[in-house]
């Protein structure tokens, strides 16, 4: 099947989707989360066979550590399943209703987007999430991953759409491409898909704007921030900065860049720097950074690195301001972070950082949709369109219009016979 007849038939199954049952969707999902479990060992196997080949060709090391897909993280995805499972059923939800007359009722009702095309990384957990996340939501997706992690992706897909399939949703819900070539087909479908979602860097994203008509809701680089202000508290501040670089550097919500109050600098760094390498975490600083602590310098002076990796860059800011105009000229959008004992220095922060998420005396890494109880994420958006942050479940929808009357005709309304009430009633 070429990648035209793939689209075609995922818009077949999209128009059946979307007026499937709460009960049939999560019946399938149900089906997905034990069929996973079930073919445990085979999907390790091929994951070891991706994992094998990509050491080969010198993957670097934190994209190893995305790629690898192991007993736990099955168990982890499946517990998303379930998690999403639990959640109240997102389609057909009156969002509005209108009295726009008497017995003429105009309601908001939410609806799939249709069918959504994903570009993502080698993750094969992104695929668990991003074709469950759609299912729930009623939407059919094409899905193009990492070819790191081609075999992964391959028995996943298969899986996941079986097991769906079985369950009686649509066959064609859930396609798989693999080429690069496909990805360039896919973006002259605007006729069969709905939206994009590529993740990745900027220029990659910005690539997919350039080359399609297809509404595109980005996902790219996660250049996060944590502020230490003037009055944080220091071990509160150490432990948060730990665990924002440490419990999974290689996430795109992983804390690149720690900016400190310069009031508080002679007092910080040097904890800073022996507890960060105490976890082998690596640090680059600014010139003056370096004037208190033994470090390296930022790479060509390169404010905008995601390290992806147990590497992290310093910076000593003046103040407030400063700090949140650093972030918001490199940053990307994602997540940053404020550490401090001020409720107004937070609030100021956390208004004025132009991002999807700002968080107060908290780790960036809880910038994930499964914690924000979204089920599971398709992604984290950089974009400033109908959905920002963890793209979840809302994210996948929009809405439709529904007037229901009672031989109401525009006549009566354009002669004066009659008058409008709206009346709101939801």
């Amino acid at each position: 099947m070429n990648i035209k007849e793939m689209a075609r038939s995922a818009k077949k199954a999209a128009l059946e989707l979307a007026a499937a049952s709460a009960e049939l969707k999560n019946d399938a999902l149900q089906k997905t989360a034990q069929a996973l479990l079930e073919n445990t060992a085979a999907i390790i196997k091929a994951n070891e066979a991706d994992l094998a080949r990509s050491k080969k060709a010198n993957l670097a090391k934190p994209l190893l550590e995305r790629l690898k897909f192991d007993e736990g993280k099955i168990r982890d995805v499946t517990d998303g399943i379930e998690s999403l499972i639990r959640l109240p059923e997102p389609v057909g939800q009156s969002l509005s209703v209108t009295e726009l007359d008497r017995g003429l009722e105009l309601h908001k009702v939410s609806c799939p987007i249709g069918v959504i095309g994903v570009i993502f990384e080698s993750r094969p957990d992104a695929l668990v999430q991003i074709s469950t996340l759609c299912l729930k939501s009623g939407n059919a997706v094409i899905l193009k991953g990492g070819s790191e992690a081609a075999e992964t992706n391959k028995i996943l897909a298969e899986i996941i759409s079986q097991s769906a399939i079985k369950a009686g949703i649509p066959s064609g819900w859930l396609q798989l491409v693999e080429t690069r070539e496909d990805v360039n087909e896919m973006l002259k479908m605007d006729e069969y898909i709905d939206l994009m979602i590529p993740r990745g860097s900027n220029a990659f994203v910005k690539y997919i704007m350039d080359n399609s008509n297809i509404p595109v809701l980005g996902h790219s680089d996660g250049i996060c921030h944590t502020y230490v202000h003037s009055d944080a508290d220091i071990e509160m501040a150490i432990k948060v900065i730990i665990d924002a670089k440490t419990q999974y550097s290689a996430a795109c919500n992983a804390t690149e860049t720690i900016l400190v109050n310069k009031n508080i600098a002679n007092k910080f760094l040097p904890l800073l720097k022996q507890r960060l390498e105490e976890v082998n975490v690596e640090l680059f600083g600014c010139k003056g950074t370096l004037e208190i602590i033994d470090i390296k310098p930022v790479p060509a002076d390169n404010w905008a690195k995601e390290y992806l990796d147990r590497k992290v860059s310093v910076k000593i800011v003046t103040g407030d301001n400063e700090a949140i105009d650093h972030i918001n000229t490199y940053g990307s959008g994602h997540t940053d972070a404020i550490i401090t004992a001020d409720k107004a220095t937070a609030q100021k922060f956390m208004n004025l950082v132009d991002s999807g998420s700002t968080f107060w005396n908290c780790s960036t890494r809880f910038s994930d949709g499964f914690r924000y109880g979204f089920g599971a994420e398709v992604g984290i958006s950089t974009s400033k369109i109908h959905s920002r942050g963890p793209v979840g479940l809302e994210g996948l929808l929009i809405y439709k219009y529904m007037l229901t009357g009672n031989g109401h005709i525009v006549a009566d309304y354009a002669g004066k016979k009659k008058s409008f009430t709206h009346v709101k009633i939801k």
